[in-house]
């Protein structure tokens, strides 16, 4: 095949924008003149044959799997070779990274604790339904994680490293990558709300104690505890386009130049695609649906990836997106159901959490958790020490009833409180006044008396050390 005169099946690289571990990527401009992305991938690492058909199987599953909807993967057009060198093309921009939002000085705060618990939330959706479909990512850190213009989180570079150097991805590695992300985002972006911060480290202890799916349910279920509410993501799509905008106009990083307007890539004995001819290798031939073309086309997305993606009623950019990609004939294949219900999986557990409102007027108040939170150490001789209990429920109004026990006196403390409609969470507080010379060390349990799930016992406790020796 002879090479394509305006860049790469149907891209022009533009100029390269930052190094990876597994090469260059490249800002692109794809044929009808939507931005896009390029990878240059190391030459060594893509010197033996096995590497590349290891690599194009990679790419292959991420296609099928796209199929029904994009599921929070940065999407993939191409996969093609131009001699020695093999570049990954990609239908939006690799640009930019949560890396380099992080990088920012700390004045700025970045997109703050809303910001930062939207990326978590996005990226455990993806990872969930990447590991449902027996895949793992292998290389999740702040630099593959990409924000879309629309404040979304994708993930790029999925399943690559582990492909080229035949070490294959496994799930396990995606969760502990996945707790560290979380207590760096805690550190950076939710530092100055305590409670916020406190929510995105118990999140991530429990991915590392309990698993993915509960960690992702703690911050669902700890959302009215982000001071931003839903502007974390507004906050993310803003710096992200300001980002993007920047690199429009920045000639790139030093000692990274780009290619001279209007230069045609060198003819390294042409231009051609790595995957097979059918998605998947299921099909030959005849029908035209099942063939991978050169240039910008991807599957369609399906109205759940959507939704998903843009976290709103399909009016954002990525349903914007989804228009201009519903030109392009969507590919079949015997994966195709699979995908459209972990699409669906996936847009439910996070509409859940971007729409969720009160219960219905009729549904009784349930309490479905408790937590106590530890009280700082008391510096003085003479205190009062504050603790707070916080009390999860489905959202509805009622009356619960709870006790405090206090392990200095045997008479519990009882008392009932109104829980007010739309609110997930609800506190309640405990004042313990302690004085005189001496150590101590008391432990503050709450129980919850109802409502109570049936056969269930809610309760939870903290303790705290006082010490006075004047």
């Amino acid at each position: 095949m002879s090479p394509d005169p305006e860049g790469l099946a149907g891209f022009r690289p533009a100029h390269r924008t930052r190094t990876g571990e597994l090469g260059d990527w490249w800002s692109a401009v794809a044929a009808d003149g939507r931005p896009g992305g390029a990878l240059r991938f190391s030459p060594e690492l893509v010197a033996d044959p096995a590497a590349r058909r290891r690599l194009a199987g990679t790419v292959t599953s991420d296609l099928n799997l796209a199929r029904g909807g994009r599921i929070g993967l940065l999407p993939i057009a191409d996969l093609v070779a131009a001699g020695d060198d093999v570049w990954l093309l990609t239908s939006e921009p690799a640009g930019p990274t949560l890396a380099d939002l992080l990088s920012e000085p700390p004045a700025a705060q970045g997109p703050g604790a809303g910001g930062a618990a939207a990326v978590l939330v996005e990226t455990a959706q993806t990872l969930l339904a990447l590991h449902a479909a027996g895949l793992a990512h292998g290389a999740l850190h702040p630099g593959t994680v990409v924000i879309a213009a629309d404040g979304s989180a994708l993930l790029a570079e999925r399943g690559l490293a582990g492909a080229l150097r035949d070490r294959p991805a496994a799930p396990e590695h995606d969760v502990t990558a996945w707790a560290s992300l979380a207590m760096d985002l805690a550190a950076r972006w939710a530092a100055p709300y305590p409670e916020a911060a406190g929510l995105l480290e118990r999140a991530a202890a429990t991915a590392s104690a309990r698993g993915l799916p509960q960690a992702r349910d703690v911050l669902l279920a700890g959302r009215d505890l982000l001071p931003e509410g839903f502007a974390g993501r507004d906050r993310l799509a803003e710096a992200a386009r300001r980002r993007q905008a920047e690199a429009a106009l920045a000639p790139g990083p030093p000692g990274l130049p780009g290619p001279v307007p209007g230069t045609p890539l060198p003819d390294e004995g042409g231009i051609a695609t790595l995957l097979p001819a059918a998605a998947g290798g299921e099909h030959a031939g005849g029908d035209e649906s099942t063939v991978l073309r050169f240039g910008p086309g991807v599957p369609a997305e399906t109205d759940a990836a959507r939704i998903w993606r843009s976290g709103r009623d399909g009016s954002s950019g990525a349903a914007s997106r989804g228009r201009r990609a519903s030109g392009g004939r969507v590919r079949r294949g015997r994966t195709a159901l699979a995908s459209v219900i972990i699409a669906l999986m996936v847009a439910a557990g996070v509409l859940a959490w971007l729409f969720r409102g009160p219960e219905d007027p009729g549904t009784p108040l349930a309490v479905t958790g408790v937590r106590v939170i530890p009280p700082k150490k008391p510096k003085d001789c003479s205190v009062l020490v504050r603790i707070t209990g916080v009390l999860s429920t489905n959202g509805s109004a009622g009356k619960v009833r709870y006790r405090w026990r206090q392990s200095d006196r045997r008479t519990p403390v009882e008392k009932t409180e109104v829980v007010e409609a739309g609110k997930t969470s609800h506190e309640v507080t405990l004042r313990w006044s302690i004085n005189g010379n001496g150590d101590f060390r008391g432990t503050a349990t709450l129980q919850v008396l109802s409502p109570l799930p049936k056969g269930k016992k809610l309760q939870d406790k903290a303790t705290f050390t006082y010490r006075c020796t004047s």
